[in-house]
């Protein structure tokens, strides 16, 4: 049986432990509320740089191969990650030596070195040239999106930065932005596993109850403000054009969540999913086909990306088009509403099996005040009908949501075609 645990220290660090007895291995992490969208102007993927620099060492262990080892020696393989919202550092680690796994974590957040910025801002700098094509413009189908949906908004930027803006970090920056950001109340703490949460409780007590506190800046919140659908195609040297389909979206704890989720599948959920069964199936002009949803405090989006030749763009898009408008016409039969609704209740169910999923489901929640258990997510996907299904595309997919972005190797008439194919889309509704 799997139960969860919520204790906050006196410095406000709240600590989880998810009690999880039938695994061998436990998951640590620590969850900070700060990330792109709290970078400076000027200072895009100052998050993510302190990140990255947290490992170059610390008072206690000197260097990242130190910080490596001393995991190594508990079972561990330390990683972390930083998105728009949060930055997170987790392994995994033998149940017996959760409380040494903590103590290499506090180190890093306490009492980092801030050294090696110089090799850092030129190994940054390389994964931001990933996203660049050879006259240096963004190719990156997610940033371009971003840009569109959020403009002006520090959510539009690049999570890793910019190679204008990774240049400009300097040491000063790093530690106002742990000073400010890094802070108990800002932050939780987890443990999933076979733990027990007295024992975790006393060795977080013992490893963060000197890690000082201070309130954090309120966060810059988008501005809500109706746009007309748009286009954004992009030149690239490659064989291929990639697509992505991006409709602003809803916020994290919006009442239509679950719908939203229930979308994704039915369209690009797999193998069984329309865009699938549509564009490689039948038409045969793509591999694959992957939605993903993003969620923040105040809004959100759902994407589709896909592949295809340049002579198939258009018709790509006219099929996904299609798609889009008949889901929001046609009720969802009630046999492929089950399968999906099947599908989803027993990932949920699968997820017990793991650590890191618990671990992310009651700490990062926590994090962000959306903690649901396994069994509140099943009960509400049970509720859901065809008509709650159709009425939240029929606001997700209006035409004014829409951001439609193509990277890849233009040709004379392409740009031509795909606006009279939005035009089309617009009369639907």
């Amino acid at each position: 049986m799997i139960r969860s645990f919520l204790h906050t220290l006196e410095n406000g660090l709240r600590v989880v432990c998810v009690e999880m007895p039938h695994l061998h291995a436990a998951e640590l992490a620590i969850y900070l509320k700060v990330g792109g969208r709290n970078d400076p102007p000027g200072r895009e993927g100052l998050s993510h740089f302190l990140e990255h620099i947290l490992f170059r060492g610390t008072a206690e262990f000197a260097s990242s191969l130190a910080i490596e080892s001393a995991f190594e020696i508990i079972g561990g393989a330390p990683n972390a990650a930083t998105d728009a919202e949060s930055t997170y550092y987790y392994s995994r680690v033998h149940p017996d030596s959760i409380k040494r796994g903590m103590e290499i974590f506090a180190s890093m957040l306490t009492t980092p070195l801030l050294a090696g910025i110089d090799i850092e801002k030129r190994i940054i700098a390389e994964e931001a040239r990933e996203d660049l094509n050879e006259q240096g413009e963004e190719v990156n189908s997610d940033t371009i999106v971003s840009r569109l949906l959020w403009p002006r908004h520090p959510l539009g930027m690049p999570t890793v930065g910019t190679l204008e803006s990774i240049a400009a970090i300097e040491r000063s920056d790093l530690e106002g932005h742990l000073n400010t950001y890094y802070v108990p109340s800002n932050a939780v703490l987890v443990v999933s596993g076979p733990v027990k949460n007295r024992a975790v409780i006393a060795a977080a007590q013992d490893c963060f109850a000197q890690w000082s506190d201070k309130r954090v800046p309120a966060t810059h919140l988008v501005t809500y403000r109706r746009f007309a659908p748009q286009i954004r195609c992009v030149q690239d040297s490659d064989s291929q054009m990639n697509l992505q389909l991006a409709f602003l979206g809803f916020a994290r704890n919006d009442r239509r969540f679950m719908a939203l989720r229930f979308l994704r599948r039915i369209l690009a959920g797999g193998g069984s999913s329309r865009l699938h069964l549509r564009l490689r199936e039948e038409l045969g002009i793509i591999y694959s086909v992957d939605g993903a949803i993003g969620a923040y405090d105040e809004t959100g989006c759902l994407t589709f990306d896909l592949s295809t030749a340049p002579d198939t763009l258009a018709h790509a898009v006219r099929a996904a088009f299609e798609e889009l408008t008949r889901i929001t016409v046609d009720l969802v039969p009630e046999e492929e509403l089950e399968r999906i609704r099947n599908s989803y209740i027993f990932d949920l169910e699968f997820s017990r099996d793991s650590a890191y999923e618990m671990g992310g489901r009651y700490g990062w929640g926590e994090l962000m005040g959306v903690v649901r258990s396994i069994e509140e997510d099943q009960c509400e996907a049970r509720r859901i009908t065809a008509a709650d299904l159709q009425e939240t595309a029929r606001e997700l997919f209006a035409p004014e949501n829409l951001r439609l972005v193509a990277v890849g190797p233009w040709k004379r008439g392409m740009k031509k075609s795909l606006r009279e194919l939005l035009v089309e889309y617009q009369q639907q509704f």
